[in-house]
């Protein structure tokens, strides 16, 4: 019985196959429309995606046709190929600017921008455009009911922004890179004043700014050494309870004792 069962199976799966070739090669494009949307329904998308391609290019301005072009989009979407989603998509708003999907459209557009912004230890390209998307969307539509979901994603990527700045500075004061260390922490400082990091960021600040001067030629230390007294006041007056204040104050000391 259950050789039956699955020798059925293969005939219905061939058949299926079959049936589908033969519609794809064909010219029924109300069949074709038909099978597509079943397709669609039971999350067979890639198939979905030839059907809707050729309907949309046989009647491109017909309601087929656009339901079809958004639908391809959709289908990009769910299967996960998230460029070629926000391709179909911005195409979409391109071909129907006047349809009422297109809210949802631009939403979907900086979703894909979204899903495409990798871990923050990699390149941050998409990130950044993520965030024009998903600030586009807000600015264009401002009532609608996703902007808190807007306003959170980009906070998020923001973020991850922030986290690979932050890691960046450790990393110099890590390799004892002592003047890349102290530039990297001051713009760090400078672009997220707000951040969680911001005291470690500020103690890293001055202590790589101590051993810059102290391996710094002659010429340079009286100016790095009060480069470095003053970084070393504005963390002392901005965190006087600091669990770092008793090493960079044995810093200090040993830069007067040495200069």
């Amino acid at each position: 019985m259950k050789r039956i069962i699955i020798l059925l199976l293969g005939f219905t799966l061939i058949a299926s196959c079959t049936q589908y070739a033969k519609l794809v090669k064909g010219s029924d494009y109300d069949q074709k429309y038909v099978t597509a949307n079943k397709l669609y329904d039971q999350k067979e998308f890639n198939k979905a995606i030839v059907l809707y391609e050729q309907i949309y290019q046989h009647a491109p301005k017909s309601l087929q046709g656009e339901l079809s072009y958004y639908r391809m989009a959709q289908s990009y979407f769910e299967i996960e190929d998230y460029y070629m989603a926000q391709y179909y998509y911005s195409s979409y708003m391109q071909r129907f600017p006047y349809s009422d999907k297109s809210e949802e459209v631009l939403f979907n557009i900086a979703m894909c921008s979204v899903r495409n912004s990798p871990e923050h230890s990699l390149d941050q390209t998409e990130t950044l455009l993520a965030i024009s998307n998903v600030q586009q969307f807000v600015d264009r539509y401002p009532d609608s009911y996703l902007v808190d979901t807007c306003n959170d994603i980009i906070d998020q990527l923001h973020f991850k922004l922030e986290l690979k700045s932050f890691e960046a500075v450790e990393l110099y004061d890590r390799t004892e890179n002592f003047k890349a260390a102290v530039a990297s922490a001051e713009v760090f400082l400078e672009n997220y004043s707000r951040s969680q990091f911001v005291e470690k960021a500020h103690y890293i600040l001055v202590k790589n700014s101590y051993f810059l001067t102290i391996n710094s030629v002659a010429s340079k230390k009286s100016e790095r050494s009060a480069q470095t007294n003053e970084r070393f006041r504005n963390f002392a007056l901005r965190y006087e309870s600091s669990p770092y204040l008793k090493e960079l104050a044995s810093y200090i000391a040993a830069l007067e004792k040495n200069l």
